[in-house]
């Protein structure tokens, strides 16, 4: 099951990517992706424009190069988007996915039918700046809250039939996940206790039915206030693993730290909402243990790569 696998990955060491990618994105998933790009670009025809400008059997060198320095992802789908495409094509990679680049730097090199890798030229390059961007951005912050007990996560604010990928470009620039989808942990955010408050329905007990659908990883409670985080750190031990403090200012997170502190240490706090490069190491000095930020997958900016012959 896609939530057992998911529950390891952040026990995974850093060389381990091909297992990570293979959990949150299995090759089916992969290659349902592939395909969709490959029928996107040439429907039930093919490539007009390569195909009426360069003969079919020219071979040529191609290298992909980055532009900017960056973190790179996405090297390992390369040969999968060449055999979805069905196409044939020598790949010598130059780097793993999450290796730091500087600009100018090659990360692959491809040598094939000069017609079909001008094909697969868009695809290529669609993904793997994206999820080097992803990585990219995912290792500034890493960068900025080192020294700190702060994680970096991402969130569900992801593309339909990405997520797998962009969780794994956040793992790549040193990420942790946190939870895949709505069946693998609970996490009764603002619309949720509005709706529970206006039927009375009580919190703590909504926790411990939550615990019984099955193999969850952990159930989250997001709170507004210091007032709402003492209801929830008077739980019983064990009803709740993660509180998420919303948009508070960092001097109220660092006292919702001293209080779980003194009353749950157990319970993680993750701090999230509006957080950004300029702000985040004042969060992570407050001393929560984790920081969820939605822009890393819905507002990246994609890493410039080039493909040079």
């Amino acid at each position: 099951m896609l939530g057992e696998e998911c529950a390891k990955v952040n026990e995974l060491p850093s060389n381990s990517n091909q297992k990570v990618l293979d959990q949150l994105a299995p090759r089916t998933v992969r290659s349902t992706l592939i395909q969709v790009a490959c029928a996107e670009d040439l429907g039930d025809g093919c490539d007009v424009t390569s195909e009426a400008s360069v003969p079919p059997k020219q071979r040529v060198k191609i290298q992909i190069r980055a532009r900017v320095p960056g973190v790179i992802c996405g090297l390992s789908l390369l040969e999968e988007i060449l055999e979805g495409f069905g196409m044939n094509a020598e790949v010598d990679l130059a780097a793993v996915d999450g290796d730091k680049i500087h600009a100018n730097a090659v990360v692959a090199t491809l040598e094939g039918r000069h017609a079909e890798l001008l094909t697969v030229e868009r695809t290529m390059l669609n993904l793997l700046g994206h999820l080097s961007g992803i990585a990219t951005a995912t290792r500034r912050l890493v960068d900025l809250v080192a020294g700190t007990k702060a994680a970096i996560c991402e969130t569900r604010k992801t593309l339909p039939g990405l997520r797998g990928l962009q969780k794994y470009a956040v793992h790549c620039g040193g990420g942790l996940l946190h939870r895949f989808g709505l069946f693998d942990a609970a996490l009764f955010k603002d619309n949720h206790l509005a709706t529970m408050r206006s039927l009375g329905t009580d919190l703590e007990a909504a926790c411990r039915a939550a615990r019984r659908k099955g193999q969850i990883r952990f159930v989250e409670v997001e709170v507004d206030t210091l007032d709402q985080l003492d209801t929830v750190l008077a739980f019983e031990p064990g009803v709740v693993d993660i509180i998420l403090l919303d948009n508070m200012p960092p001097e109220i997170m660092a006292e919702a730290v001293r209080r779980r502190d003194d009353r749950r240490p157990g319970v993680e706090l993750e701090a999230s909402g509006g957080i950004s490069e300029a702000t985040i190491e004042a969060v992570a000095q407050s001393g929560v243990d984790r920081i969820s930020v939605g822009a890393l997958t819905h507002s990246v900016q994609n890493l410039d790569l080039g493909f040079d012959l």
